[in-house]
C-alpha cells in the first residue's frame, strides 16, 4: 500500500492487522468533526487516492473521539472553497452534497462508515453515502435542520427509512439510536461501541478478500438496481424542494438569529421545546 500523505483535518492509516485496508478518521474533535468544505476537500482526496491505489480493497471512515459528524460547519460560508465543482445559482448547496454522495457511490473501492457519538445532519448524509454503515448502540443519529431550516440536501430517507419512519423523522427532527437505525435499515448493524472497531475492521477484512476488478461490479450491481429505481433523479428534484424551504420566512428568521445571537443560541433556541440535542436534559 502507498504511503499515506498527511492531511490537516483528518488522518489516514492502514489499521494494524488488516491488509488492503485503508482507515480515513475526521479529525476535528473539537468541533465535533463539523465538515467544513476544507476537511470535505480533504476527506475527497483521500477517498480519491485510495480509489486508484491497486492495493486498496475497502476504505473506511470514521469520526476522532465523540462524534462521527455533527454536521456541515454552519461557521462558515459553505458557498465558499467547495472542494469539487458543482453548478453554480439557486440550490448549488444541495445540488454539491448530492455531488459527494454518487461520487463515493461511483468509486470502485466499497466504503464502510463506522459511527459512534453524534451522526447529526451532514454527519448522516455522509454516513448514508457510504456502502456499509456500522453504528454504536448508544451513537446519536438525526436531522434536527428540520426544524429550522430546511429537509435534508441529500433526502434519502423514504429510500432507506420505509414512508413512514421517514415522515415521522421529517416532521419532528427527532433522533434515533444505533440500535434504532440498525432496525429500521439505515444501517447494516449495531453494537456496544467498545465492540464497534473490531466489527468494522472484522468486515473490512471480508470484503478485502474479493479481487478489486470483480467487486467493483458487485457494489455497481447494487447501485445500478438503484438508479433503475429511480433513486438520482428523486434526489436530485429533491435538491429544488430544499432550496425552496431555505426561502421560507422560518428559514430566513433562524438564519438571521444565528448573524444575530451566535450559532451556540440558535441551535438552543431550535432544540429547548425539545429537550435534546444541545438543551438534553
Amino acid at each position: 500500500m502507498s504511503e499515506a500523505k498527511e492531511y490537516k483535518f483528518i488522518i489516514v492509516d492502514a489499521p494494524e492487522g488488516t491488509e488492503h485496508v485503508r482507515r480515513i478518521t475526521l479529525n476535528r474533535p473539537e468541533a465535533r468533526n463539523a465538515l467544513s468544505n476544507h476537511l470535505r476537500g480533504e476527506l475527497f482526496e483521500a477517498l480519491t487516492e485510495g480509489d486508484k491505489d491497486p492495493d486498496v480493497r475497502v476504505m473506511i471512515i470514521r469520526g476522532n473521539e465523540k462524534a462521527f459528524s455533527a454536521g456541515y460547519d454552519l461557521k462558515t460560508d459553505v458557498r465558499k472553497n467547495q472542494p469539487y465543482y458543482t453548478a453554480g445559482g439557486l440550490a448549488n448547496w444541495p445540488r454539491h452534497v448530492l455531488d459527494g454522495c454518487f461520487y463515493i457511490w461511483d468509486l470502485a473501492t466499497p466504503v464502510i462508515a463506522q459511527v459512534t457519538g453524534y451522526c447529526l445532519a451532514g454527519g448522516m448524509e455522509l454516513a448514508q453515502s457510504c456502502d456499509l454503515v456500522y453504528v454504536a448502540d448508544d451513537a446519536k443519529i438525526g436531522y434536527p435542520p428540520v426544524r429550522s431550516i430546511s429537509p435534508p440536501d441529500n433526502q434519502f430517507f423514504p429510500w432507506v427509512f420505509g414512508m413512514r419512519k421517514a415522515m415521522e423523522l421529517m416532521l419532528t427532527g427527532d433522533s434515533i439510536s444505533g440500535a434504532e437505525a440498525a432496525e429500521y435499515g439505515f444501517a447494516n448493524a449495531s453494537c456496544p461501541a467498545s465492540e464497534l472497531e473490531e466489527k468494522v475492521l472484522d468486515m473490512a477484512r471480508r470484503v478485502a478478500q474479493i479481487p478489486p476488478d470483480l467487486q467493483q461490479f458487485n457494489k455497481r450491481s447494487v447501485h445500478r438496481q438503484m438508479d433503475m429505481m429511480g433513486i438520482r433523479a428523486a434526489l436530485r428534484a429533491a435538491t429544488e424542494i430544499q432550496q425552496l424551504a431555505s426561502f421560507t420566512e422560518t428559514s430566513q428568521k433562524w438564519i438571521r438569529s444565528i448573524g444575530e445571537a451566535g450559532l451556540t443560541t440558535a441551535l438552543s433556541n431550535r432544540d429547548k421545546a425539545f429537550s435534546d440535542y444541545r438543551e438534553t436534559k
